[in-house]
């Protein structure tokens, strides 16, 4: 995705609070890399929307938190085939 980043930031922003998204999700919908979501949701979001940041972060924390059980349930489907 091409263009303003600040307005990519904010659609970033919302697509993660929305949908409570990881940033693999984020960055495969809106067509950008990881690195970038990174980059938008961390640096950028936070002075353009404070409390969209905040939200955002919320999220991350929790996927974060989830990711060794999604890890996991992944590798007992790998094996149960």
């Amino acid at each position: 995705m091409k263009g303003d980043p600040e307005q990519r930031a904010v659609l970033l922003g919302e697509y993660i609070a929305r949908y409570g998204a990881t940033v693999r999700r984020a960055a495969a919908a809106l067509g950008c890399s990881k690195s970038t979501v990174h980059k938008d949701v961390s640096v950028r979001l936070r002075r353009l929307d404070p409390e969209l940041f905040a939200r955002v972060q919320a999220v991350l924390a929790r996927n974060k938190a989830e990711r060794h059980l999604r890890g996991g349930a992944a590798t007992r489907r790998k094996y149960r085939r």
